[in-house]
């Protein structure tokens, strides 16, 4: 059992006030949405799917909505669903003051969004897990719906801002084969992940993915990055120095010297791993730290509404 400090107690009670607010103003936001509807009934509803039987679509919220949704039976419920969360050195970038709540590095925003989905799941009666690895699984808990267990994820999610470790390299392609095999019942699994690999690498962690598909997985992939550094290089126009956050490794350089090429290369691997994430019928989602929290759990809602459960 894992004992907390006043300090750890008062932290993990922000945590799960965070991830409620998240919720509540996701929720708040879909009356004003398409997803119209979802708000309300989005626990006990799924989308119609044509050929199904018309009799148990629910006309009430086909009134409101303008959306044909069937009713879903306690027994539809019981998603299964496996948050695996990326806790390399990478995943801390940008650099961040502990005492600076308001700001997010990679890491942070997946903490918040994962805290979120279990917040999100635990109202629709879902069970949820939790996976977190860098150059190995370092968490894997089962999946269940109480509160309690809930209380415990936020505990795992919270050391993971309070007690980061330095120099951990990742390796995102034998962890996820990992949890592929210890995930015994078809589930939906969400990773978090920047997903920087060598290109040695790379074709090993998509094997993993592919492992994650064959067990018959649904999976969402969300591309966790700070847009504007990582992927557009936007930098002043001055030396700087830049390291690597895994190896240690330092460079010093103009970001106007290298900018064209670094963006050529980063934009052909992102576009790389989306090409063999729509091949095996994987959801890859940009995840934007400086986009905020909407496109998580939209994609998430959606994906639900879909799986036939």
């Amino acid at each position: 059992m894992i004992e907390l400090d006043n300090r750890q107690v008062r932290e993990l009670s922000k945590l799960e006030l965070l991830a409620r607010q998240v919720v509540e103003g996701f929720i708040i936001g879909l009356h004003k949405s398409p997803f119209h509807g979802f708000s309300v009934e989005f626990a006990e509803h799924r989308i119609y799917n044509p050929g199904e039987n018309t009799r148990n679509i629910d006309w009430k919220v086909y009134g409101r909505t303008d959306k044909l949704f069937t009713k879903r039976y306690e027994e539809e419920t019981n998603l299964r669903c496996q948050i695996v969360i990326d806790a390399s050195s990478s995943m801390y970038f940008p650099e961040v003051s502990p005492s600076s709540e308001q700001v997010l590095n990679k890491l942070r925003f997946s903490v918040l969004a994962a805290a979120a989905l279990m917040n999100l799941l635990m109202r629709q009666r879902d069970a949820f897990g939790l996976s977190i690895f860098d150059d190995e699984v370092q968490t894997h808990t089962h999946v269940k719906s109480s509160t309690t267990h809930y209380r415990l994820m936020l505990t795992y999610l919270q050391q993971l801002i309070q007690n980061p470790q330095a120099r951990k390299t990742t390796n995102a392609a034998a962890a996820l084969h990992q949890i592929a095999d210890s995930i015994h019942k078809r589930s939906l699994v969400i990773i978090f992940s920047d997903m920087f690999e060598s290109s040695e690498q790379a074709d090993q962690l998509f094997a993993a993915l592919q492992h994650l598909k064959y067990n018959k997985h649904e999976v969402i992939l969300f591309h966790v990055v700070d847009q504007k550094q990582e992927i557009d290089f936007e930098f002043e126009n001055r030396p700087y120095e830049f390291e690597d956050l895994e190896t240690g490794e330092r460079i010093k350089l103009q970001p106007k010297q290298v900018k064209e090429y670094y963006t050529k290369q980063v934009r052909e691997y992102v576009e790389a791993l989306r090409q063999k994430c729509l091949q095996y019928r994987i959801d890859f989602i940009e995840a934007d730290i400086n986009q905020g929290f909407r496109p998580i759990l939209q994609s998430y809602l959606v994906k639900r509404s879909k799986m036939k459960i």
